[in-house]
């Protein structure tokens, strides 16, 4: 049996290649997976492996919000470093800049941090290693002088001597001109996108402390005493409830923590792709094997009737699958690879994360080769056991039946999972929050089982009645195209599903990106009266000095600054927004309940209604918030703002009270409103503000439009990634559509020979196969966006407690879709239409 089952494989390369082919490609994304995070893993790895080197122990703030150490506990442990057992002290400043290339545009990171930072002579750094500077080098010695790490000079084209700009966005200082006087020695081999310049240490501490507070404390031991020790010397020396006091090892290790949580996301982003390659996979899969034992019942029951057991048989077909598993998993592994090493060259040039030498690990090698036979052998186990079942005398038939058992049960079981599938849904839609996603989520998961039970039933009258139409101007071809699509249920169900649950997603997504961009729209359009917007590109912040210059621009009216807050109210983290300049009724419609007036009292601050209702704060309470440096800031409510002033978020502290709550090195603007005077050109004026901000590098100008525009184009750059790697699951869908039509060709080998033996041309066998092939596309494409866009529906009304407007159909990605179908319903029949043309008559009716 070993030896028929082999002998059947190299008989069919074809179908062996097609079969491979659809494994391969689910095991790749789940490989390539593995093998990127651990790469990128391994990178990062490789430089936090230096982080705080000689460090032994390091004092900082519980929270980045803070303000940082005191200079109180620097001064308060210098005095005691022979008491407390500490050989070096070393005061560290960082904050966020932007730096200029060599043709003056700021550095393109890919999203990766730009960070200033003090530099450290090695005669007092704790690690020497860190502050060497290559040949040629010097330390910065004034305001005017940087340093720059290499992978950022080499990008941005600077070298020792280069003239540049920086700016530092949480400094009150305008952008000034500097020079590089030094490039630091790489300490890794990993590659990536970071940016850091060092300034003297004056300097950083002007630019990233308030004066009374420092970064953090870097401590050596002396010589006797272990990191441990001078850990627990040091925390009985410091405030424990403002700050956390970690060994040079915990440091790394928290670092490494943080970028492993990011890439473990990252991966289950990636293995969710692949999982849904991998479903779509084993539908085509179990689609295959379905029709190989079809196509083999004669031989099947004379491998019974010559005295073949029907275990033997069920095994030699799961022998086949097993065959099928460990070619294509061990090809998905080398797929996986290379779809590995172009994810680790795409992160590296865009997003700023280190590139390295590809891990390929033990877990990537197991997980190739058990996901490619595990799936496999489970779609091919049902085939496996019906071929077991085969009885010897169907051997003396001249034509099978396949597929010819009563729909009925599984229709009436796919009727009862969709009403409990949709009435989910809909209750899902009802509500608002995690509770209601999660139940839409699992309606959804009901509502495909129902498709998959149900969709045989339906193929037939969808697809029969779309047949009498599309079909229609072909004549008798075009009959007998709906004829094969309509004669086998279950497999046109089963090709028709995996196009199906890939446009399904892409329907959702759709649905979910018009939704968002329609309520950015229209808050934009019913929400700001301002002129023009000024932010920073890619989500950049705001400068504080930004605002300050606007405000001297001839032709400016109003201008008032949008700024974050984070602070705590009780026990728990709070985030709102703060103006600064004008009022936010200058550039904004404030729609107020109870007529309170739009105009934030200094001291006080403004509520949603949702807040006000959820949390209690009513017109006239105080909330007390507390800083991250631990001081109490208690603010009045003034009024109570309506939810469709989305801008504002769930609350809005005057410019006082901001300055109260948030520590001024955290104070950063994340946009500008300007409101023109009356009378101004606003031409004239669209000129002077680009000149003014042009210095700082990553603000741009825009009016209302040029602003909606903007932030449509960044969801377009976010779905667009998401479309990209949903294409796994419509190239695996137009490839299970290929195959499915060319083993139906072998299929119908006799009766295609007997139309072509009666006058049927080549080119009408084709057209026949072409209008099968678009008939069960449509199908899928029908199927897949009237559900896609029912449950994105629902999950944008979920999404209102996150500020999704009212639903939003993505009309023409619906039209384009379907209209995408018929096109790749064409491309799938091409190679199986130009095969069943090529059958030659005689040779096809004389087959057995």
């Amino acid at each position: 049996m070993r030896r028929v089952s082999m002998r059947n494989l190299g008989a069919h390369k074809v179908r062996l290649f097609l079969t491979v082919f659809s494994v391969v490609l689910g095991t790749s994304f789940v490989a390539g997976s593995i093998v990127f995070t651990s790469t990128i893993s391994h990178a990062f790895s490789g430089i936090f492996d230096r982080v705080a080197l000689g460090v032994a122990v390091q004092v900082s703030a519980k929270d980045a919000q803070s303000s940082g150490v005191p200079n109180a506990i620097v001064d308060d442990l210098t005095k005691r470093k022979q008491q407390l057992g500490i050989d070096r002290l070393v005061t560290e400043y960082s904050g966020l800049v932007t730096l200029a290339d060599s043709s003056g545009n700021a550095i393109q990171t890919g999203g990766a941090p730009s960070m200033g930072s003090a530099y450290i002579p090695p005669d007092q750094a704790l690690n020497p290693a860190d502050s060497q500077l290559l040949p040629g080098g010097q330390a910065p010695q004034s305001a005017d002088q940087i340093v720059l790490n290499k992978s950022a000079a080499d990008n941005a084209g600077l070298h020792v001597g280069s003239k540049t700009r920086v700016v530092a966005n949480s400094s009150d200082l305008k952008p000034w001109d500097v020079t590089v006087v030094g490039i630091l020695k790489p300490t890794s081999d990993a590659e990536s996108g970071f940016v850091t310049v060092q300034f003297d240490a004056e300097t950083a501490s002007g630019l990233f402390s308030d004066g009374d507070h420092v970064g953090a404390i870097d401590m050596s031991a002396v010589q006797g005493v272990t990191p441990t020790e001078l850990q627990q010397r040091v925390r009985a020396a410091v405030d424990q409830n403002q700050l956390k006091v970690q060994t040079g090892d915990e440091v790394r290790q928290s670092q490494k923590d943080q970028v492993n949580k990011f890439l473990n996301i990252f991966n289950y982003i990636l293995l969710a792709f692949a999982g849904i390659g991998l479903i779509v996979g084993t539908f085509i899969i179990y689609n295959t094997f379905s029709m190989i034992v079809a196509q083999r019942n004669r031989e099947l029951a004379l491998l019974r009737a010559v005295g073949a057991s029907r275990r033997q048989v069920s095994r030699s077909v799961l022998f086949e699958a097993l065959i099928v598993g460990l070619i294509g998993g061990a090809v998905g592994l080398a797929g996986g690879i290379a779809i590995a090493a172009l994810l680790v060259a795409i992160a590296g040039a865009t997003s700023g994360l280190p590139s390295g030498s590809l891990q390929v690990t033990v877990w990537a090698v197991l997980a190739a080769v058990f996901v490619g036979v595990i799936v496999t052998l489970v779609s091919a186990w049902v085939p496996a056991v019906r071929a077991a079942r085969v009885p010897p005398v169907e051997a003396m038939r001249a034509t099978q039946a396949e597929g010819s058992a009563p729909l009925r049960n599984r229709t009436i079981a796919g009727a009862l999972l969709a009403v409990i599938g949709i009435a989910a849904i809909a209750g899902g839609a009802v509500g608002q929050g995690v509770g209601p996603v999660i139940l839409v989520g699992a309606g959804t998961a009901v509502l495909i089982a129902a498709v998959v039970l149900g969709a045989p039933a339906l193929s037939q009258p969808v697809v029969g009645g779309m047949g009498r139409v599309l079909a229609a101007p072909f004549g008798k071809v075009g009959q007998l195209a709906r004829t094969n699509a309509v004669r086998n249920p279950r497999r046109t169900a089963a090709t028709a599903f995996a196009l199906t649950l890939g446009l399904l997603l892409v329907a959702i997504i759709g649905t979910l990106g018009s939704t968002f961009k329609g309520t950015v729209d229209t808050n934009v359009d019913s929400s700001i009266t301002a002129d023009y917007i000024l932010n920073g590109v890619s989500g950049s912040t705001l400068s504080p000095t930004v605002l300050s210059e606007v405000k001297d621009v001839d032709g400016v009216g109003k201008a008032t600054a949008l700024s974050f807050v984070a602070a705590k109210v009780g026990d728990k983290a709070v985030n709102g927004r703060a103006q600064r300049g004008d009022q936010l009724a200058d550039v904004m419609n404030i729609s107020m309940l109870g007529g309170a007036s739009k105009t934030i009292p200094d001291g006080q601050m403004l509520v949603s209604e949702t807040t006000s209702n959820t949390e209690g704060w009513k017109p006239g309470s105080t909330v007390t918030f507390t800083t991250y440096d631990g001081q109490t800031v208690p603010v009045k409510v003034a009024g109570v703002y309506r939810d469709d002033t989305q801008a504002l978020g769930p609350w809005v502290l005057s410019e006082k009270a901001y300055q109260r709550v948030m520590p001024s090195v955290a104070q950063v603007d994340y946009a500008v409103f300007v409101k023109a005077s009356q009378g101004a050109n606003l031409s004239q004026l669209r000129d002077a503000l680009t000149a003014v901000v042009k210095p700082y590098l990553v603000v741009q100008v825009q009016d209302r439009e040029q602003y909606k525009s903007t932030v449509s184009s960044q969801i377009d750059q976010m779905l667009g990634v998401l479309y990209a790697m949903l294409g796994l699951a419509l190239v695996i869908a137009v490839l299970g559509i290929i195959n499915t039509l060319a083993l139906s060709v072998v299929e119908r080998k006799r009766e295609i020979g007997m139309l072509r033996a009666i006058g049927m041309l080549r080119a009408q066998v084709r057209r026949t196969i072409y209008l099968e092939s678009v008939l069960i596309a449509i199908f899928g494409a029908i199927l897949g966006v009237l559900m896609g866009c029912g449950i994105g529906w629902a999950l944008a009304r979920t999404l209102r407690e996150w500020g999704a407007g009212d639903p939003v159909l993505p009309w023409s990605l619906i039209v384009i879709t379907l209209i995408g179908a018929a096109v790749v319903g064409v491309i799938a029949a091409l190679w199986p239409a130009v095969r069943a043309a090529r059958t030659k008559p005689l040779e096809a009716i004389a087959d057995v």
